[in-house]
């Protein structure tokens, strides 16, 4: 005959999960307290996950959006998060030299150098008749940004290397600061007030929204020749962001960078850089780094939650036992073995912590729409969040259903016979 092993077992899981349901609508109040922790601990895996999937594909977008061979030299590059007191020692970068115009150029002249832009950031009063916008992103680019931050310049033009050399006063505004400056009218060619001069509104801005291009604020750009005169900024940190060209890979251009950088600042052979090339596999790993710290907190609450959710359910099987004292011994004088007794008590524990799983996942769903819906983060449920949610929330219902499995299991069939 065909062995009928599996359909006996799929029959007796199906047995332990309808049980473990009928426990459920029979006791609705301590049900939703042993669902609830494990609901909170799936919540809190979805939730995170998706935020920081969501985060990590915003960064992949922004340096896609630069090029696969754009790279950046910076004064300074921790790959982390830095914890400064203010003293020279937790300040690192207060060694490094400031990166300077003409080393921008030095790099520009480079063979394998397509050409370079360089940047500088701050926030400053915008302001265009009675409207005035107390903190607006000012940025200071020179001719080529467009070529490295992506987007379109969906009305005008940007400002041509002549403005740029005889720092004119323009300006290319974003899609978010005309609809604050000017609702319902065409900006180009108005004269908008930044840090209270003057400057021509030439071209308007459309970029892709990210978690870190402030699409969604009002921000604007103007050369970089100008920007240095009328913005209040920190100086000492301006970005350089260097295209290849077709012909050359980027660990070409790097090293041929570094060694231009390092004859300049005259350093020997044995000195450290004294500044920082920053590849798009740097700002990757250095975001990986900040988002494993992430991790380790959504597993640490989670499993705090899962545990709560384990001890309410020791606590619902523990009654369950009790409760189901007579039929245990019922079952034991047909014929049921140890291994079926605990074999159906772990299906309705594991039943239990899976229906909590259900409902954490709807909430981490939600909670990932909200998110993706009113931020700028992409958030999206990964599937190996889902995955590692089912299989946590089954095992915390295997391992703390243990117990009172193998209580039920062991129960003397005559003793449990005569239980009232």
């Amino acid at each position: 005959m065909t062995p009928t092993r599996p359909t006996t077992v799929l029959s007796r899981m199906a047995e332990g999960v309808g049980i473990a349901l009928d426990s459920v609508r029979a006791n609705k109040v301590r049900a939703a307290l042993t669902v609830l922790g494990v609901a909170i601990g799936v919540t809190v895996v979805i939730a995170m996950g998706s935020a920081i999937t969501g985060i990590n594909r915003s960064i992949t977008a922004i340096l896609e959006s630069a090029g696969p061979k754009t790279f950046y030299v910076q004064r300074y590059f921790s790959g982390g998060l830095d914890v400064s007191d203010g003293s020279d020692e937790t300040s690192p970068w207060r060694r490094m030299p400031w990166l300077t115009l003409e080393e921008a150029e030095l790099i520009r002249r480079l063979p394998s150098v397509r050409d370079v832009n360089i940047g500088e950031y701050t926030n400053g009063p915008v302001s265009f008749g009675d409207v005035n916008l107390k903190s607006v992103n000012l940025a200071g680019f020179s001719p080529s940004y467009i070529q490295v931050n992506g987007g379109d310049i969906i009305a005008g033009r940007t400002f041509t290397p002549v403005e740029y050399a005889s720092a004119a006063r323009v300006a290319v505004i974003n899609d978010k600061l005309a609809e604050s400056l000017f609702p319902g009218r065409d900006p180009i060619g108005k004269t908008i007030k930044i840090s209270g001069e003057p400057f021509q509104v030439i071209g308007l801005h459309a970029e892709a929204a990210s978690l870190f291009s402030n699409a969604n604020e009002p921000r604007l750009a103007i050369p970089h020749t100008v920007f240095t005169k009328v913005a209040d900024y920190e100086r000492g940190w301006m970005e350089i962001a260097v295209m290849p060209t077709g012909a050359a890979t980027t660990a070409e251009a790097q090293d041929e960078v570094t060694a231009a950088m390092r004859s300049a600042r005259g350093l020997k052979p044995a000195d450290a850089s004294n500044f920082a090339i920053v590849t798009q596999d740097r700002v990757l790993e250095a975001f990986n780094k900040i988002t494993a710290g992430f991790f380790v907190v959504m597993i640490a609450l989670s499993s705090v939650a899962l545990m709560v959710g384990g001890v309410g359910v020791v606590a619902i099987m523990m009654i369950s036992v009790t409760e189901r004292t007579r039929e245990i011994g019922v079952r034991k004088a047909l014929g049921a073995t140890r291994g079926e007794i605990m074999f159906q008590f772990l299906v309705e524990a594991a039943t239990l912590t899976l229906i909590g799983c259900l409902i954490g996942m709807a909430l981490g769903a939600l909670v990932a729409w909200g998110v993706r819906s009113f931020t700028p983060i992409p958030a999206t449920v990964p599937l190996a969040s889902v995955i590692a949610a089912i299989l946590a929330s089954i095992l915390t219902g295997v391992l703390f259903g243990l117990y009172p499995a193998s209580k039920a299991s062991r129960l003397d069939p005559v003793e449990a016979l005569r239980y009232e």
